[in-house]
This record gives structure tokens, sequence and C-alpha cells, in this order.
């Protein structure tokens, strides 16, 4: 299985591995996923944004429970975090995670207040990280039986720290069992959690073609 993880937008991957049928693709950090044969799909599968006159609700019954709880976790975690200085409150029910305003000017969200429906969206794309697309793609695997044997992640900015991070300490855990190749390669030679560095792009090219 070869999976891409990036920054960049579906719209702009799609257009550029469209030929590609067998590649996963994960956009925007893995918000938004692609796997094998199958259509984009937000990270948390039938996840919802519903956007209130006065509030706006993450809901995600729809969801795997132990996935979508655990994506709950994390918003939650991030609100809590920065909400201090917001005039919002915060409230977790069966399934969703709200945002509602401390207070109202008239009838619906006043323009600050308005701003709640960015904040969460954010917040939202911010609980997914390529660490949780990596987790997310292993645990898949086990599920339907394709224990992987070998393991290569490469990647050459902050935010593929978290893959590096997340295969560690799945190695560290016997998640990934012992036996396994694993090669986590960072491009550029600098701190990393990688074990091993690529110094560009040609390497990278000429590591693929062995």
């Amino acid at each position: 299985m070869v999976f891409i993880v990036s920054a960049r937008g579906r719209n702009t991957l799609g257009q550029w591995f469209s030929a590609c049928e067998n590649l996963g693709i994960g956009a925007e950090h893995g918000f938004f996923l692609r796997t094998c044969h199958e259509a984009v799909h937000r990270t948390t599968d039938g996840s919802t944004i519903e956007d209130k006159e006065t509030s706006t609700v993450w809901c995600y019954e729809d969801d795997n429970p132990d996935f979508g709880s655990f994506q709950a976790k994390e918003l939650l975690d991030h609100l809590e975090s920065v909400q201090a200085n917001e005039p919002v409150t915060v409230k977790s029910g069966q399934n969703i995670v709200e945002v509602k305003p401390q207070y109202t000017c008239g009838n619906g969200l006043s323009s600050d207040e308005g701003n709640v429906v960015y904040i969460l969206t954010m917040l939202v794309k911010m609980c997914v990280s390529k660490g949780l697309v990596a987790k997310r793609l292993l645990s898949t695997m086990q599920e339907r039986g394709m224990i992987p044997d070998f393991v290569l992640c490469i990647g050459d900015g902050r935010s593929d720290e978290d893959m590096f991070e997340f295969i560690s300490s799945s190695i560290a855990s016997q998640t990934i069992a012992s036996n396994v190749e694993v090669f986590e390669c960072t491009v550029g030679k600098k701190p990393s959690k990688a074990k091993y560095y690529l110094d560009d792009a040609v390497e990278i090219v000429r590591l693929m073609q062995g």
C-alpha cells in the first residue's frame, strides 16, 4: 500500500494523481482521505458540522464510535487551550461537540460571535495530523488482516514528525511487530524523530528505483 499525506488541497492532489487509482491520498494533512478506489471523505467518516444561528455543532454519530470519541477528545483538548480569551462556551454531549457564544446581540450572532463557525472548523482541522492518519491506516490494515512486513515513511516538514513519532511509539509498544523492517527518513539533515535522512528529492527517487 502506498499513501501520500500532504498539506495540499484535495482538488490539487486529485488532479496530480488522477491516473494513480491504487494510490492512497491524504489532503490537508489528512483532513480528507482517498483510499484506494474510494471517494475522498473526511478523516472522521460520517461527521458533520452544523452551523446554527447561535452555535456550531460538530456531530460524529455516524462515525466509528471509538474513533469518533478519540477525535472528540482531541477537539476538546484544543478548545480548552484556546478558548480562555474567547467569549464562547464549549460542551460535549452524546456524539457532539458544541461551541456557542456566551452572549448574543439581538437575534442571531454578532459579527465577532460569527467567528465561532470559523474557529470550530479550523480546530477540527487542527485535530487531524499526519500521525493520526498513520495510526488509522495501520489499524485499518490490521482489521483487514493486512499485516505489514515493511514500512517506509518519508517526509521533509515539521508536520511529518507526527508520523515518525507514531511509528516509533508503535514499534516500542509492539503495535508494529519487532520483525517488521521500518525505515523513517526525513529529507535534509536536521533534528528529527526519524532515524534516517535523505539529502534531497533526487535521493528519494534513487531509493525508490533501487
